[in-house]
């Protein structure tokens, strides 16, 4: 049986009601103060974290003009840092932590993420333990990146492949801020 301390336990309800309650009002103020005050969590300047988004571990670092879009799973256990115009799209998993297939004791294999500047996610990828995302670089939706991604190198599959490259004069800036969840934006 675990010990439970008192600050591991206010630590872990920080979280439980930031991931259970707080993701999901819509003012996206209400919920960067939480991140930043309670989690510690670093956003940069027009970023925006969008509803339902899972937080574990407060070893995040966002940069700025980044968009985080719905229902992201951040794990920031062992260090993740995402640059500046980075877009994440929709239902992405980001691992710190995973577990050795090899281990007879189910031992834990971990590693910091890093996502360069306008990088850029498609819905549904997962990036494992120990990767960085370079520079302009894109994930294809539903892909599973176990290697790290040269700077504007557009990779896709299960394990992700490269597939293509990208321009290299990028200039964009991801900010999107729809209404509550959904993709409405303000007029």
């Amino acid at each position: 049986m675990h010990l439970v301390t008192g600050k591991t336990f206010l630590r872990a309800l920080a979280f439980y009601c930031y991931n259970a309650f707080i993701s999901h009002i819509p003012p996206y103020r209400l919920r960067h103060a939480y991140l930043r005050t309670v989690l510690h969590i670093r956003i940069g300047r027009g970023s925006a974290v969008h509803m339902g988004c899972f937080f574990t571990g407060n070893n995040i670092v966002i940069g700025r003009d980044t968009v985080i879009n719905r229902n992201v799973y951040l794990d920031g256990r062992t260090g993740l840092t995402i640059g500046d115009n980075v877009s994440i799209s929709p239902e992405v998993y980001i691992l710190t932590l995973t577990h050795d297939t090899q281990s007879p004791g189910f031992d834990t294999v971990s590693g910091p993420v890093f996502m360069g500047d306008y990088s850029w996610i498609g819905a549904r990828a997962m990036i494992m333990p120990s990767v960085t995302i370079g520079k302009g670089a894109v994930v294809g939706a539903g892909a599973v990146v176990t290697k790290n991604v040269e700077e504007y190198s557009i990779v896709a599959g299960v394990p992700a492949k490269p597939i293509g490259t990208r321009r290299k004069d990028l200039r964009y800036s991801p900010r999107y801020f729809p209404y509550f969840n959904t993709d409405i934006l303000p007029e």
